[in-house]
């Protein structure tokens, strides 16, 4: 069964929609929109700041999300992918974002709509990521711009799949 549990009497807030996977964490003052999932081995701690997450996202195999304390929460919007084993830490992710795999988002970043963090990239703190651009590398910068046929064949794609994904292991 998943760990979760409050934290300073800040219990997680998960609608009964969502799939939570057996070895998931999430505790403290997290919330979850609608259609979400949280697979195995992923760590979401509100235990320092809070953590908001909007509807149809995924947090995938072996990824963190967490904040930093009394400074940086940590904000995810709606459908979001946040690839295995990504760190996302202390930042805003606006909406319709596909974070890659292994990719880590440092405090106080902000990633605009419809953009694409490459696999293992490293955004560092104070970054903007605009609106409609992928950004890969150490430190990532902007490769970019990504197109309308992008958005809806990967990001939108990838985030409606892992609703069907987690219908499937739902109990």
């Amino acid at each position: 069964m998943a760990v979760i549990k409050p934290v300073n009497g800040k219990h997680p807030q998960i609608p009964s929609d969502c799939f939570v996977a057996e070895n998931a964490t999430i505790v403290g003052e997290v919330s979850f929109g609608k259609e979400c999932s949280v697979w195995y081995n992923a760590v979401i701690r509100g235990d320092v700041h809070y953590i908001k997450i909007g509807n149809k996202v995924n947090i995938q195999d072996g990824a963190v999300i967490h904040a930093t304390y009394q400074k940086s929460p940590t904000t995810i919007g709606n459908n979001v992918s946040v690839g295995h084993n990504a760190i996302v830490h202390g930042c805003t992710i606006h909406d319709n974002v596909l974070i890659g795999m292994g990719s880590i988002i440092m405090d106080d970043c902000s990633i605009e709509s419809n953009s694409i963090i490459a696999a293992g990239a490293v955004v560092t703190k104070n970054t903007t990521v605009e609106s409609g651009t992928i950004y890969a590398g150490i430190p990532a910068k902007k490769v970019k711009d990504i197109s309308q046929e992008l958005i809806s064949g990967e990001i939108n794609r990838i985030a409606n799949n892992y609703v069907e994904y987690s219908s499937w292991v739902k109990e």
